[in-house]
């Protein structure tokens, strides 16, 4: 992997989250692919329940001030970094005061955040806008998480006719981190202002946590198992796609199983 650029897109990470399948996993993948030459970076969410003081983080003037347009509305992007603590390892957080001060993360009272759609796509659009900025082309984008799961459709779709990203091959891990219920039902109709909806439409006239990961597996290269159980209807659906696979493996056996299956499953797939 000496040299290839990947970028890790998650809404879930240690130490900013507690421990879970897909908060490990954000940060052992990209330690794991850096020790083996790769060049990383990692993008989350800047949630309300990460404290700033503790975790160190500051706002990156040069990379905020763009605004994105959510739902024909603007809205302003804030850029914050972050080091993770012994590791040389940076983390970039998608900010908006609207979407992202709550303390709550993806809802509260055991109900869905009304805006969890325009949450997803204010953070895939500042994603990929930053990394624009950075002026930094990567070879692989790997998501992980339903709030993630907009990025691929707006890499391939959004910025079809834009070079930058045209060599970009897009890797989805599954967790079985699902929601009940569904996010708003004019999701469709907010995408149709990027002109990107019409590949997934299919999937999104009722936005549930399964069609959302559909969504991002219609422009996947390549899928992960982030961990050994997922939801069955996941299940069912990956194995009726034809796209290369990888079986969960455990931590230990991560750094050849990852090589390989970016090497030979993504970079190198036609």
């Amino acid at each position: 992997m000496e040299g290839k650029r990947i970028l890790y897109v998650t809404t879930e990470m240690v130490p900013y989250f507690p421990e879970n399948p897909m908060s490990s996993q954000a940060l052992d993948l990209p330690k794991i692919m850096q020790s083996s030459g790769a060049d990383v970076r990692i993008f989350m969410p800047r949630f309300g329940a990460i404290n700033e003081r503790r975790h160190q983080l500051h706002e990156v003037i040069r990379l905020s001030g763009m605004n994105m347009i959510i739902n024909d509305l603007d809205q302003p992007l804030i850029i914050k970094v972050a080091s993770v603590p012994g590791e040389r390892l940076q983390v970039y957080f998608i900010d908006n005061e609207e979407y992202f001060k709550r303390k709550d993360i993806y809802g509260e009272n055991g109900g869905l955040f009304s805006d969890n759609d325009e949450r997803s796509i204010f953070f895939a659009k500042g994603v990929l806008e930053t990394v624009k900025k950075l002026n930094w082309k990567p070879d692989v984008v790997h998501v992980m998480g339903w709030m993630s799961s907009l990025v691929p459709l707006y890499l391939k779709k959004y910025y079809s006719d834009d070079p930058f990203f045209q060599d970009a091959k897009v890797v989805v891990s599954l967790f079985d981190n699902g929601f009940e219920g569904e996010l708003d039902n004019e999701l469709v109709k907010k995408l149709s202002y990027d002109k990107v909806e019409a590949d997934v439409k299919k999937y999104l006239e009722k936005p549930t946590h399964l069609g959302m990961i559909q969504s991002s597996l219609e422009y996947a290269d390549a899928i992960a198992k982030g961990e050994e159980i997922i939801p069955e209807d996941i299940k069912n659906y990956i194995e009726q796609q034809n796209i290369p696979l990888l079986d969960y493996c455990s931590k230990e056996q991560s750094k050849e199983v990852y090589k390989n299956f970016y090497k030979e499953d993504v970079i190198n797939s036609n």
